[in-house]
């Protein structure tokens, strides 16, 4: 056999590994990053970037969307490792499957990761740093603040111990290549089969603002294994830099607790410029999967994970 029909015959085994053999190439699929806007993304596609070795396949099977990647950003990124976030990104195993006929339960339910990219790249809002007080009081620290450099690139992302590059907030780099005109954007899907949109304009606004209450934690700690804070939170004014710093105003915006509104008639999510920048929990009917590894985030947190604290 001729080295040319071997590396031929390589590939082709590989592809049905994939269970994805009977997506036809070149009938719905990207080559580059140049390309990905013309893709319909309601039917099976495929993501595949050599300049950014992107491999996403996407299947429509059984009433549900099934999506195998390799969980490469098919755009550029920032610097990784550097000064705020010690991890190198690496290719990735995953799968997902999400519902094409979603159902809408109306129960806001917490999850961890609420959704992912149509390139295969996970969103991630929250992070697993953390202020822990003797008096017991734990604040989660938000991606977006000033206190901890958790090394963010431009695309409100960072890399996790695995190698997983997530998106805390709007995938900047996606947003560009996927952009057709159109104020709407559609970035990808939630766990539980509803749309991710992202509005140019910002025409739906969030409803949260900061806490009115003062913060009452005292001899509070972070740490990592290459930092160390000690503060005392004790009577401070919310600001943003943690989860508990953020309270829910049901009308302040158009977009209820789960950054999601009915548009058009369909249930819709949204990433947004502003807090909380992506769902934070989801009202359709989904289960998430446990991944294995450390816990979400830059670093692993310092010490055990008590409750958080409720003001």
């Amino acid at each position: 056999m001729r080295i040319q029909e071997f590396l031929i015959l390589v590939f082709i085994i590989s592809l049905m590994s994939c269970g994805f053999n009977d997506v036809k190439k070149g009938s719905n699929s990207a080559l580059s990053s140049t390309d990905i806007s013309q893709l319909n993304f309601q039917k099976d596609y495929t993501i595949t970037d050599a300049k950014y070795d992107t491999k996403t396949y996407v299947q429509i099977k059984n009433g549900n969307r099934i999506m195998k990647t390799n969980g490469l950003p098919n755009h550029p990124t920032g610097a990784f490792p550097n000064a705020g976030n010690p991890n190198s990104i690496s290719a990735q195993d995953v799968k997902y499957t999400l519902p094409v006929n979603p159902s809408f339960s109306g129960e806001s339910k917490w999850v961890r990761e609420p959704g992912v990219a149509l390139n295969g790249v996970k969103f991630e809002p929250e992070t697993a740093e953390r202020f822990v007080c003797e008096t017991g009081e734990v604040y989660r620290i938000e991606a977006f603040q000033d206190l901890v450099n958790l090394g963010l690139d431009f695309n409100h992302a960072h890399v996790q111990p695995t190698g997983a590059y997530h998106y805390h907030g709007v995938p900047e780099g996606l947003v560009k290549v996927l952009d057709t005109g159109n104020d709407l954007v559609l970035v990808g899907f939630a766990l539980d089969g509803f749309s991710i949109y992202y509005s140019k304009k910002g025409k739906y606004k969030p409803s949260f603002q900061l806490a009115k209450d003062l913060r009452t934690g005292d001899a509070c700690s972070y740490r990592n294994p290459k930092e160390s804070m000690d503060k005392v939170l004790k009577d401070t004014r919310p600001d943003g830099t943690f989860v508990s710093d953020w309270e829910y105003v049901e009308g302040l915006g158009q977009l209820d607790e789960c950054n999601g509104v009915e548009v058009n008639g369909q249930y819709t999510y949204f990433v947004t410029d502003e807090y909380p920048y992506m769902s934070r929990c989801l009202k359709g009917i989904f289960k998430e999967e446990r991944r294995k590894g450390p816990p979400p985030g830059g670093r692993p947190p310092h010490g055990h994970n008590p409750p958080d604290h409720k003001h």
